[in-house]
């Protein structure tokens, strides 16, 4: 089995209809690949969806919504490809764009994370690899503290915002919303940290991959659709800090990073990636 694709769903059946249409289409001249659609807090609609229009690809149910990185680890652990292609239910494949990828990784034995340009769907592009975090890009990200002259010079570092994103680059971490990852690569690196419910565990993953002496690479070449829902900034403003759970969510896994690396920003990978 040389590709494993892994659909994590959570009460989008709708899109998760168009995401698997297009991957079928996608996966259209592969002759090897299994697909598992990883269904949070499992509903008839989305069960209906697989069953009905895509009996071809497997239906992995849960009773509960238990998160990103545990729908990600157990589909590594039912999955046999070399190649395991990670999704949101939010993606909308391109022609060509799973072959490109592949043939890059194939090209680089080096890259043990590989993501795609992720666009909108006027065609701009979305912000999809990032540096890593520190104590105040989190509080640039959520206070009035990024409106500061200061504040707007971390966030355009986070957000590298001084490269061209046309250009194939190592990153520090990519978004985990659509990445292709090196099953031998896991074989070392292991599989999401457990500590992590949603959020931050694609930074941490991406940290990791680095200090085992993977890369990580933004690869534009491949062009990806991404409807990119931020349940975190539901509300907007001070209302999110009282009203949306997301976004306490993403505070704790925020707090579990930090502590697990001590606020530092793992120096060393920095360096060896702002070299190239």
């Amino acid at each position: 089995m040389n590709l494993s694709v892994l659909v994590t769903n959570y009460k989008t059946p709708e899109m998760l209809k168009l995401c698997l249409k297009s991957l079928k289409e996608a996966l259209f001249n592969f002759e090897s690949y299994e697909v598992f659609v990883l269904d949070a807090e499992s509903g008839q609609d989305t069960q209906f969806v697989v069953k009905e229009h895509f009996p071809e690809f497997k239906l992995t149910p849960f009773k509960k919504n238990i998160g990103f990185r545990a729908l990600v680890n157990e589909g590594l652990k039912i999955s046999e490809g070399g190649y395991v292609l990670i999704l949101n239910s939010d993606i909308i494949f391109t022609k060509g764009s799973i072959e490109k990828m592949i043939g890059y990784m194939q090209a680089n034995q080096s890259i043990g994370i590989l993501g795609p340009q992720l666009l909108n769907f006027d065609g701009s592009v979305q912000e999809s690899c990032f540096r890593f975090f520190g104590p105040l890009t989190a509080l640039a990200r959520r206070t009035f503290f990024g409106k500061t002259s200061w504040g707007k010079k971390l966030m355009d570092k986070f957000l590298m915002k001084d490269f061209n994103h046309q250009e194939i680059r190592d990153v520090d971490w990519i978004m985990g919303s659509a990445i292709l990852v090196r099953r031998d690569a896991i074989g070392e690196v292991g599989p999401m940290d457990e500590r992590f419910f949603m959020y931050f565990e694609d930074v941490d993953w991406c940290r990791r991959f680095w200090e085992k002496g993977f890369r990580v690479v933004y690869y534009p070449e491949a062009r990806i659709y991404h409807y990119h829902l931020r349940v975190s900034k539901k509300y907007g403003g001070m209302l999110d800090i009282f009203l949306n759970r997301y976004l306490w969510i993403h505070i704790v896994s925020a707090v579990k990073y930090y502590l697990k690396y001590k606020g530092t920003l793992a120096p060393g990978i920095r360096s060896k990636i702002n070299a190239n």
